[in-house]
């Protein structure tokens, strides 16, 4: 299907549609997709397939790789678009569980937040922008890449909602080598919250940047001077 934008009217009816799934299951409005009242043509033409993902890095691999061959650019901040997306792949984004119900969760996971804070919440243009900025090595950002499509996860709320942190090479690589297993997924207790967590990482790291300049280092530097709670993240899992 060739790629559109919801208007501001469709993206009224995909919010609505979101908030009558608190009370009762339902299906996506495709209609909003192609209809010319909801939707409009998105410049250049990009062709996407209706497909299903095995982690947030297939999906913002795929994306780019359809955008960057089109000569899109710019579309970080395109809400129509990222909406339309996020209706076109909800299938996928919010499963239904075994009752039929779906939990699509918060509003900023389907239409784009201008507030960066909130902006990573988004289920696809979030993992675009971390593929995006590490195209080059994408297994270095595997940490805030390796979950599926339809969550985020406590590693991306903690690190890639500090612009700080999700822009510096040192500390997504250091992520990756704390939290990903040998065979591409989350260690477990990688979602804790507790000594050693992403959650207590993002602190260590605000009071090591007082002091260090973290962005000219190299992930195993800063891998080694992380306190002795971290050293259980550090073994191969």
């Amino acid at each position: 299907m060739m790629v559109r934008r919801l208007s501001n009217a469709g993206i009224e009816r995909f919010v609505a549609f979101l908030r009558g799934l608190e009370t009762a299951p339902g299906d996506r409005p495709a209609v909003l997709l192609e209809s010319q009242e909801f939707s409009e043509p998105f410049d250049p033409t990009v062709v996407i397939e209706e497909r299903s993902f095995s982690s947030r890095l297939e999906v913002a691999e795929y994306l780019y790789a359809r955008f960057h061959a089109a000569g899109a650019s710019g579309v970080e901040n395109d809400r129509g678009l990222w909406a339309w997306l996020a209706l076109f792949y909800f299938d996928t984004l919010c499963p239904p569980d075994k009752r039929g119900r779906r939990k699509p969760g918060a509003l900023a996971r389907w239409v784009p937040d201008g507030d960066f804070k909130r902006y990573y919440r988004h289920l696809l243009a979030g993992p675009y922008r971390i593929y995006r900025a590490y195209r080059r090595e994408p297994e270095l950002a595997l940490g805030l890449l390796c979950t599926p499509p339809s969550t985020m996860g406590e590693i991306v709320e903690q690190i890639a909602s500090r612009q700080e942190l999700v822009t510096n090479r040192a500390v997504v690589g250091t992520v990756t080598a704390l939290y990903v297993d040998s065979a591409g997924g989350l260690k477990r207790g990688a979602g804790g919250k507790g000594a050693g967590s992403p959650r207590r990482l993002a602190d260590v790291l605000a009071q090591l940047d007082l002091t260090y300049d973290l962005y000219s280092m190299e992930p195993s530097e800063l891998l080694a001077m992380l306190p002795q709670e971290f050293d259980r993240f550090k073994r191969p899992g």
